[in-house]
């Protein structure tokens, strides 16, 4: 199961926050001195992403890929406060690999990145997730929100 994680990992956000950003960076005509935030904003998105790989392998029994899916519903950690934290810390890596780099290129990119991944999660994961645990699902979808944390962690009813 490790090892789907990983090749998960990479076939999937190693394309897409790490090939596909390095090939924009460098084709990027309008590139301009980037900011040291930058690096902040990549490193929070990184370790969020990390975290939420670890959730999906511990709790979920599963991986961040269509073809080994976790098993049981992904509740916990930075899913607490918002329905999607994978999605949203892969935009924060490209985010701030953008302002390091000083990108408009790959501002273009993240604002197209971020449309797909809504439309993805709105028209397929969201259906998919409540066939998959019905009430369950319903419940968490109805008290923490798709993209905007919460301010304070939703806790399961016992």
């Amino acid at each position: 199961m490790v090892w789907k994680a990983i090749l998960a990992v990479l076939a999937l956000p190693g394309i897409v926050a790490g090939l596909v950003p390095y090939i924009l960076v460098n084709l990027d005509p309008w590139r301009k001195d980037g900011v040291k935030a930058g690096f902040i904003v990549l490193f929070v998105g990184l370790i969020g992403f990390l975290w939420c790989v670890r959730d999906f392998h511990v709790a979920g029994e599963g991986t961040l890929a269509p073809w080994a899916p976790p098993e049981q519903l992904v509740i916990n950690g930075p899913y607490r406060f918002m329905r999607n934290p994978m999605y949203v810390s892969v935009l924060m890596i490209i985010a701030g690999w953008g302002l390091a780099v000083g990108s408009p290129l790959l501002a273009i990119y993240l604002l197209g990145l971020g449309i797909a991944f809504h439309l993805r999660v709105v028209l397929y994961e969201e259906p998919r997730l409540a066939r998959q645990f019905g009430s369950e699902w319903v419940a968490y979808a109805a008290h923490v929100p798709r993209w905007i944390p919460r301010w304070k962690p939703w806790v399961k009813p016992s």
